[in-house]
């Protein structure tokens, strides 16, 4: 099938270029991996819901980027371990699979950047305004946090992907694993001037507020450590810190590499690689960075452990 005509709504995938060789280690690899986010973030969100002493605003909030996790791991991962199973030639998806795929994954990817803003706000009262925090933070204001993060991710990319589905289709090819907003209004020669305009204000307005609420935490916790003698306050303030700071490098590093590797037709295998691991790694280390690190989680797991070894 070329790459200029369009026939019906069936559209093709490229897959990874992968050896017989390496193409059982990678789809082994790949299913593990797959596991182990499913098994770590909704064993996680379970512990949460199950123990009264997690049921607090940081914990719901962990669950958020949990459930997020899953969500946008699912989008891809077994999209992907499928294609491994075919030929080229097998490689093809409806069009309208295609927007809801690439609807799922910017709303992932949306919601990744949202929910962190909320955590950092939470962590920004509680070690800056701690006498404050249990009238502010309650559960009813976490659920109208939370409703609000999704809400706007939502919003925003059911704009940035409308913007292209409006457009007519001339081609075929989706030169990617999966779906997202650049394979649909490649598939058209029509102006973009306007996905163009959006897109560029939707990434200015998603990462500078992320970046800037998260700048302006780390700063008002600094200030507030620097001033204070209490050294529990401070490994408090350093592990907060420390914990957003490792998550959102992870979030935006695989982003930014596969933007500038889109520039770059010669790279593409690079970026298929890069979009793959942008959507595996922070789910898959997610569990392990907001919960094994924190000590009541980890009591309560061993707590867990020890009582099934008694049974």
């Amino acid at each position: 099938m070329g790459n200029n005509t369009f026939v019906g709504d069936i559209l093709i995938l490229e897959g990874l270029n992968i050896t017989s060789q390496s193409f059982i280690p990678a789809f082994i690899l790949l299913l593990l991996i797959y596991i182990f986010i499913l098994v770590s973030n909704i064993g996680l969100v379970v512990l949460i819901f199950q123990s009264k002493s997690l049921q607090q605003p940081m914990y719901l909030l962990v669950c958020n980027m949990s459930i997020n996790d899953v969500f946008g791991a699912t989008i891809i991962i077994p999209h992907v371990l499928r294609d491994l199973l075919f030929s080229d030639s097998e490689r093809y998806i409806h069009y309208i699979d295609c927007a809801v795929q690439a609807f799922c994954v910017h709303l992932h990817a949306s919601a990744s950047h949202t929910v962190l803003m909320i955590m950092a706000f939470d962590r920004y009262m509680a070690i800056c305004n701690p006498l404050r925090y249990a009238t502010v933070m309650t559960n009813r204001m976490v659920v109208l946090l939370s409703a609000a993060a999704w809400g706007t991710a939502f919003v925003l990319v059911a704009i940035l992907v409308g913007l292209s589905i409006r457009l007519s289709r001339c081609r075929s090819v989706i030169f990617n694993l999966f779906c997202d907003n650049a394979s649909l209004f490649q598939l058209s020669r029509e102006s973009i001037l306007i996905n163009n305009i959006y897109g560029l204000s939707y990434t200015v307005v998603l990462l500078g507020s992320s970046l800037g609420s998260l700048t302006l935490t780390y700063l008002r916790i600094a200030m507030v450590c620097l001033s204070s003698k209490n050294k529990a306050l401070k490994s408090k303030a350093l592990q907060t810190c420390a914990t957003h700071l490792v998550v959102y490098v992870i979030l935006v590093v695989p982003g930014f590499l596969i933007v500038i590797l889109h520039r770059f037709p010669l790279l593409a295998e690079h970026r298929k690689v890069a979009s793959v691991l942008g959507h595996v790694v922070l789910p898959a280390l997610n569990a392990v960075i907001y919960g094994l690190q924190n000590k009541e989680v980890r009591q309560r797991i061993k707590t867990l452990f020890h009582n099934n070894k008694v049974t």
